[in-house]
């Protein structure tokens, strides 16, 4: 899809546009069942005039007839108009929540970009069914207005001055109505942009539970949230009595706007201007058109709501890409050659580095901001101020981001497991390679030695991001995973760092063999890793300050040795 451009204004006009059938049969609906809702009244009125009054017996069947059809039609299209509406309502928001998803996996990034995961969540979830309720909302407003329209009418028939009352006074009604929405709309959205913040701070704490522990640092973590959530709750009190102002201050303007009509028709039934039977209509269609402005009223504060939840979506969907996209793919027979021309990025400072086809190179940083933006360069996830990256003499600024991720997987560090076996952990990257590629990865990590000692083996179900598993042995099935895609270049960032040593030392060997003829690259300070390289490369200060073979940088570099041994 494409990126950049969505405002608030376009992602609710999408939503009704993508329910355009829906939102049109539940409308039509809902306006007949209003319009049989008015008409109730004025049957009754009638009934009294041509059939109590004279004591027709013939006559008040009639009509009672008539009142049995009308309930029959307008109970009938309401519960087919409220499920239409419904239905389009969770649609919309369905429709909007794949939107969101494309925008945020999408190979360029940039989507998450100063936003907390939890946040993306809110967005995805809570401002998405928002969004999704306007075509819910719609053909409810749209009864409502048929409704005011029929009874306006109704009321002309028994007297002009009745009736213009009522189609005089709906406008400005109106225009208060939606002036009276504008701080709801402000408050509702500073209420959504806490919430989603509050759950965005309470994710990232529970994914680093376990270190927070660790530390011992519990009790400022739960400072840490609970000022958020209550900045949270502040927010959505404000909104909540925002709402409750908008509601209290439109319902007391429709009281005084039924009460101006029902005098108006006493008046006139006391001089003779209307029947009994007349009067008996008026009032109850005064009392009737309670229902369609507290529809109105409803159908305002979604709409003011929804367009703050619209805005926030727009914000994710128009996000500019992190990468500008390239349109070539790699060759299918791409031999793996990746070099870095005198790449400035973040922490790195005109690096060059050739790592040839088939080759397996470590590289040795004792500086984690050195590591991290490394990876991000291999990865394309942010391209270079200067400098390029090139994957068989291509620049990978001419790549596109997903087909040159099928050739270059960067297996980053703290790679989260599924909520899905172990074997399908590891089948997620396999990316339609068979079994052998599967078992040989299983094996060469050492995590069929995992699923050995689970319950039901590898098909043991593992908790939410592997924590039913040890850090030892997350990392095992991640680098499986990692394996098993079989890409032509691999990039592996500490990947047993909390494996024991001989564990480590299996893995190392079977490494080797498992990514024969295949360029691999190992960003560690792992001297078992660095021991089956065949070359490894030293960034320091952000450049190439020393390479050679593992042997030789420890017996002849101080700086080196101390980083990998010390």
């Amino acid at each position: 899809m494409p990126i950049g451009g969505p405002t608030g204004g376009h992602v609710l006009r999408g939503a009704i546009r993508g329910q355009r059938r829906r939102v049109v049969s539940a409308s039509l609906l809902g306006m007949t069942h209003q319009a049989c809702e008015a008409l109730v009244p004025v049957v009754i009125g009638a009934a009294i005039d041509t059939a109590v009054a004279t004591g027709s017996t013939p006559a008040l069947v009639r009509w009672l007839l008539v009142l049995g059809v009308l309930f029959l039609v307008l109970s009938t299209c309401y519960r087919t108009s409220a499920r239409i509406a419904e239905g389009a309502g969770e649609h919309a928001a369905h429709r909007l929540r794949l939107e969101l998803g494309a925008r945020v996996l999408d190979p360029r990034g940039g989507a998450d970009a100063n936003r907390l995961p939890g946040a993306l969540t809110s967005i995805a979830t809570n401002d998405a069914r928002r969004v999704g309720s306007v075509a819910t909302v719609l053909p409810y407003g749209c009864a409502a207005i048929a409704a005011l329209v029929v009874s306006a009418v109704a009321l002309l028939r028994i007297s002009v001055p009745l009736g213009l009352l009522v189609l005089l006074g709906i406008p400005p009604l109106l225009w208060l109505g939606h002036r009276i929405s504008r701080p709801l709309e402000r408050r509702s959205e500073a209420e959504q942009e806490s919430a989603a913040h509050a759950s965005g701070v309470a994710a990232d704490l529970v994914s680093g539970l376990r270190v927070l522990k660790g530390m011992g640092a519990e009790s400022a973590a739960v400072a840490r949230y609970r000022t958020t959530s209550q900045d949270s709750l502040a927010a959505a009190l404000r909104a909540a009595r925002s709402r409750a102002g908008h509601e209290g201050a439109l319902l007391a303007l429709t009281g005084v706007f039924i009460a101006v009509i029902g005098i108006t028709g006493a008046y006139l039934a006391m001089r003779g201007s209307i029947s009994v039977g007349d009067l008996v209509a008026a009032v109850g269609l005064a009392q009737f058109l309670l229902g369609p402005f507290q529809l109105l009223a409803y159908a305002n504060a979604e709409f003011a709501q929804a367009r703050a939840s619209a805005r926030r979506i727009a914000e994710v969907l128009a996000s500019p890409a992190a990468v500008d996209g390239g349109e070539r793919a790699p060759d299918g027979t791409a031999a793996g050659h990746v070099r870095l021309r005198d790449v400035r990025l973040g922490s790195l400072r005109g690096v060059d580095l050739d790592l040839p086809a088939g080759s397996l190179t470590g590289v040795v940083t004792r500086d984690p901001a050195v590591a991290h933006d490394l990876l991000l360069a291999l990865a394309r996830e942010t391209d270079p101020a200067d400098g390029r990256v090139e994957l068989d003499g291509v620049p990978l600024t001419e790549l596109d981001p997903d087909r040159l991720r099928r050739s270059v997987l960067v297996a980053p560090h703290d790679a989260d497991l599924f909520e899905s076996s172990l074997l399908e952990n590891v089948r997620a990257g396999a990316d339609g390679t068979g079994t052998p590629a599967v078992d040989a990865a299983l094996s060469a990590s050492t995590a069929d030695e995992v699923a050995l000692l689970l319950p039901d083996g590898a098909d043991t179900v593992l908790a939410e991001r592997g924590r039913s598993l040890s850090g030892g042995q997350r990392q095992r099935v991640a680098l499986a995973r990692a394996l098993a895609a079989d890409r032509t270049v691999l990039v592996l960032h500490d990947p047993t760092t909390a494996v024991d040593t001989v564990t480590e030392s299996r893995i190392a060997a079977r490494l080797r063999d498992v990514r024969q003829g295949r360029t691999t690259v190992l960003i560690t300070t792992s001297p078992a890793l660095l021991a089956v390289t065949d070359r490894v490369v030293v960034l320091d200060g952000g450049t190439v300050a020393a390479e050679g073979a593992h042997t030789a940088l420890v017996a002849g570099d101080e700086t080196y040795r101390a980083a990998v041994l010390g």
